[in-house]
């Protein structure tokens, strides 16, 4: 299977990669929802945080120990930041490729609305 991040991780699409490893790639999204938003993809595709097994223990401790590290580049870890990976439809996820938003930069409110 291939996604637009896989193919963005290829090199296939051109994107603002802001890292890049033999486990993860990390590009700013096209359509930020702060100062700062980054994606943190696998190189490797796993559909949703619900592919993760033990087996990916090491990619998914590289995401978010990139994520940490990037937001300290991008001045925004003093202040604050969060980190969200959406899973499946109802979760909000919108790629079928496990990724981790890290967004900051402004004030970014209460995680979910309250209905």
């Amino acid at each position: 299977m291939t996604t637009i991040f896989a193919r963005i991780a290829r090199g296939e699409l051109p994107a603002d990669i802001v890292y890049q490893d033999e486990l993860v790639t990390a590009f700013r999204d096209i359509h930020p929802l702060a100062p700062v938003h980054v994606l943190v993809v696998p190189n490797a595709v796993l559909a949703t945080a619900d592919d993760l097994t033990v087996d990916h223990e090491a990619v998914a401790g590289r995401m978010l120990r990139v994520a940490a590290d990037i937001a300290r580049r991008e001045g925004i870890a003093e202040r604050g930041y969060r980190l969200i990976i959406n899973c499946n439809r109802d979760g909000g996820q919108e790629v079928p490729h496990l990724h981790l938003h890290l967004v900051g930069g402004r004030p970014l409110g209460p995680m979910l609305q309250r209905r």
